[in-house]
């Protein structure tokens, strides 16, 4: 992760001088082509809001990338949810806002009741009552 966010952060700054040199051609040629003056001023706060919003995206798009969730079988065991489908025994969980198969090992279970998984087989899950794990604290 620490190779990407110094690549990302290379690219950055080689892009950004680009873009604000962008910005300065076009004020400086092609604006004057549509006779549209604007004052050295306006090209100023103009690069800097770039420059701004640049440093902004840099530093949200690294945030969001350090925040990847684990999603899948390996994460799920452990985790509560809800019956969306009467298990009796297979049927339907809601587990992290994601549907899964599941098969109840404490027979029937309703919809609605919260569950907790105890393992997982291919792409199914296998699952108990969250009332009837014990926790020890």
């Amino acid at each position: 992760m620490r190779k990407l966010t110094r690549a990302r952060l290379a690219l950055a700054i080689i892009s950004t001088p680009c873009e604000e040199a962008a910005i300065y051609a076009i004020w400086r040629w092609l604006l004057p082509q549509f006779d549209i003056h604007l004052p050295v001023q306006v090209l100023i706060g103009v690069m800097i809001a770039w420059l701004v919003f640049s440093v902004w995206l840099f530093i949200f798009t690294t945030w969001t990338l350090g925040k990847q969730v684990l999603v899948g079988l390996p994460s799920m065991v452990g985790s509560k949810g809800k019956v969306t489908g009467k298990l009796s025994p297979e049927g339907m969980v809601k587990i992290k806002s994601e549907l899964w198969g599941a098969t109840s090992a404490d027979g029937d279970i309703d919809t609605g009741e919260e569950v907790i998984v105890v393992s997982e087989d291919g792409l199914k899950l296998s699952v108990r009552r969250a009332k009837n794990i014990k926790t020890t604290h």
